[in-house]
């Protein structure tokens, strides 16, 4: 199951960029950040409400709300980031260096929560980075 919502993100992910780019044509790129920002929050409250989880919300440890405090600046410092490359530059070139997340997420990984780098990891890793090399120049 995970494999098929990993590949439902991934195509949702292509819709985004290419909707963003059409979207924010003659539009601030942080103002179109946050109109996203609103939809995605109203999306996950829906979700939450949808299936009943809400009361849950008091069983969420200090330590779970430190770390996802700040995914979510970082979410947000990435949406802004990635916005206003995608008003200024070609989607096609930057999505495909967005998606270096990659190969960064793979070694911090590694560092960080002690995952398996295996030499298939290594060849995956310096292959997205040849391929983004190759779609950028």
């Amino acid at each position: 199951m995970w494999m098929i919502l990993a590949l439902l993100s991934a195509v949702f992910a292509a819709l985004t960029s290419i909707l963003a780019k059409v979207g924010i044509e003659g539009v601030d790129s942080n103002l179109a950040t946050a109109v996203r920002t609103v939809v995605v929050v109203l999306m996950a409250w829906g979700m939450v409400f949808l299936t009943n989880t809400q009361n849950t919300i008091t069983e969420i440890s200090r330590k779970s709300w430190v770390f996802l405090i700040l995914s979510g600046l970082a979410t947000g410092i990435s949406w802004l980031c990635y916005y206003k490359a995608l008003q200024l530059g070609e989607a096609s070139k930057v999505v495909p260096i967005d998606k270096l997340s990659v190969v960064i997420t793979l070694v911090l990984a590694f560092i960080f929560l002690h995952e398996k780098f295996t030499p298939k990891s290594l060849v995956g890793c310096v292959l997205i980075g040849i391929g983004t090399l190759l779609m950028v120049l």
